[in-house]
């Protein structure tokens, strides 16, 4: 299957594919998507409602103590860096751009707790530029399918998928990818049997399970 072939059947399994981290602006994406690190959307999304409601604007949560921001976010993996990560996110944020999210790679990776997957989110749920956010769904995904191979970094699994897709496909291509790993092609049981990719796939148990050599 083409790239195009793989990107249409995955629309037809997950027509409403989407980014599943409640937000209302920039800033709450972006310190949603730290917090996302190493955990779930689902539990993300348990405690960002209250932490937004005690802290509602970049400037809100650039005064507050570590300490105070780690209570709200204690049932998440990691929470005592993540409240450093995002204590310091929304301080970088008032300090260095007036409260207000930057648009462009160079300017979100000064801030602390946003990496490249992290800005790549930020750019194109909020801003619509093209980008593609490997996380782990993305990366398995992407090796699975033959998109890249098994030993390539990140950074060059996101590479390989902006020169294989369109580039007006590509906001599209990572919720979609997502959906597909989250839901379907999961790391551990993974449907193979009703997988319409088995074909492509470099698992060879995948092969195995409808007879393909």
């Amino acid at each position: 299957m083409t790239s195009s072939e793989i990107l249409t059947k995955l629309e037809e399994m997950f027509p409403n594919a989407e980014c599943e981290l409640i937000h209302d602006n920039a800033f709450q994406l972006a310190v949603a998507v730290v917090l996302s690190a190493q955990a779930t959307d689902v539990s993300v999304n348990k405690v960002t409602p209250k932490l937004f409601e005690v802290y509602p604007t970049p400037q809100a949560m650039a005064q507050a103590d570590v300490k105070e921001i780690e209570k709200y976010i204690k049932t998440i993996g990691l929470y005592h860096n993540k409240a450093k990560s995002i204590l310091g996110l929304a301080q970088g944020l008032v300090e260095k751009f007036d409260g207000i999210m930057p648009k462009t790679m160079d300017e979100l990776l000064t801030l602390p707790g946003v990496g490249r997957k992290s800005a790549n989110v930020i750019l194109s749920v909020c801003f619509n530029v093209p980008a593609i956010a490997v996380d782990t769904h993305v990366d398995r995904i992407s090796k699975r399918l033959k998109f890249a191979y098994k030993n390539d970094s990140v950074l060059t699994v996101e590479k390989k998928l902006m020169k294989k897709i369109d580039k007006d496909k590509w906001n599209r291509a990572h919720h979609l990818f997502i959906f597909f790993g989250r839901y379907f092609c999961t790391a551990r049981n993974p449907k193979c049997d009703e997988c319409p990719f088995t074909s492509q796939c470099v698992d060879k148990k995948a092969k195995a399970m409808k007879g393909i050599e």
